[in-house]
């Protein structure tokens, strides 16, 4: 069952993300040729004018064919004939779709929360003693946090929700010193080497976060917070994979998400937490893809961007050939890389 519902999650951000471009196409004037639901064998289809609406046999993805996406022709409604803003909005309204479909399921699953955390500290581990006084657990504690303190900062990263905060000290286990910045009293102060151990338990998180009423406003603006921080934590993340932070070996790929998405699913303990740990898994996969999606590498919509800003320098197209080539050449990383993840995922199963 959790896997049914993995690839569900995948069927509906990839269509809501050709559903971007298939809208802009048909408000820009652009002939779309095909919207398909699903890949694979065709189940049902309908023509309807000049585009022919598809539902496909497997529900993991989906696609908006438009006439001249790759080859020059006369078809003046051709996406390369169209005009070069045109063809921007469409290329960028598949990613901009997935970060609506996001911020619809942070909302919903802020929703869904008995009240809002913050990145104010409230307490530390320890334990009251008899005089009134209180003995410490926390070593975040000792080395100069305080009650009250506000988190703005750990190790040179903006730390926008508690999102950010856990991530940031959680992405190395073994690193439990941390160079902070917080706001005390409406002044930033830096805290370096800020150690976070409880001594007693041998937990990271050694302190306790101030947590609000839920009322609209906060709703509201704790979602645009996660929304931030999910965002920030993807580019984090791609940022260490590249710089070596983060082992290639943790490098996910789509059987790897989709056996996340079913241990998820089938170990929350009820259906109000597991619709709210869906959610979570749907806001961060549909904010990655959306941002994935942007990174000027050819093949991908980021990439097909570089070459209408071309177009806008030079004023004059690059040939569809050449064009081609580079995104053959783009596609052909992508499979790698997609490949590579692939594989890592099938080893980490073995392991289990």
């Amino acid at each position: 069952m959790g896997i049914v519902i993995a690839l569900l999650i995948f069927g509906l951000i990839v269509t809501v993300h050709e559903f971007g471009h298939f809208i802009c196409a048909k408000l820009s004037g652009i002939k779309v040729l095909e919207f398909s639901v699903g890949m694979g064998p065709k189940l049902l289809q309908k023509q309807k004018g000049e585009t022919l609406y598809s539902l496909r046999l497997l529900p993991v993805g989906g696609y908006c064919a438009m006439e001249g996406e790759d080859t020059s022709g006369d078809d003046p409604r051709s996406f390369r004939n169209a005009k070069v803003w045109k063809r921007i909005i469409v290329l960028v309204a598949g990613a901009a779709m997935n970060f609506v479909l996001g911020m619809i399921s942070i909302v919903i699953m802020v929703c869904m929360m008995s009240d809002i955390p913050t990145t104010q500290i409230l307490g530390f581990s320890g334990v009251q003693n008899e005089d009134g006084s209180k003995t410490y657990y926390a070593e975040s504690y000792h080395s100069g946090l305080r009650h009250d303190d506000i988190v703005v900062e750990v190790d040179n990263t903006k730390i926008y929700s508690v999102l950010d905060l856990n991530f940031m000290l959680m992405l190395d286990p073994n690193n439990l010193e941390h160079d902070l910045v917080v706001k005390r009293n409406g002044e930033k102060i830096e805290l370096d080497n800020v150690k976070f151990t409880d001594t007693k338990s041998g937990n990271k998180m050694d302190f306790g976060l101030v947590y609000l009423e839920k009322t609209p406003a906060s709703v509201i603006k704790y979602s645009g917070q996660t929304f931030a921080s999910m965002s920030h934590v993807v580019g984090l993340s791609l940022k260490y994979l590249i710089t070596g932070k983060v082992s290639k070996s943790e490098v996910s790929g789509p059987v790897g998400v989709v056996t996340t998405i079913s241990e998820t699913t089938e170990q929350a303990e009820s259906t109000e937490d597991a619709i709210f740990n869906l959610l979570y898994m749907l806001s961060l996969i549909t904010i990655n893809i959306g941002i994935f999606n942007l990174l000027p590498v050819p093949g991908l919509d980021g990439g097909r961007l570089i070459f209408c800003f071309i177009e806008l320098i030079r004023r004059k197209p690059i040939k569809p050939e050449h064009e081609g080539y580079v995104h053959l050449a783009g596609m052909a990383l992508l499979f790698g890389i997609m490949g590579f993840a692939t594989f890592n995922d099938i080893m980490r199963l073995f392991e289990k």
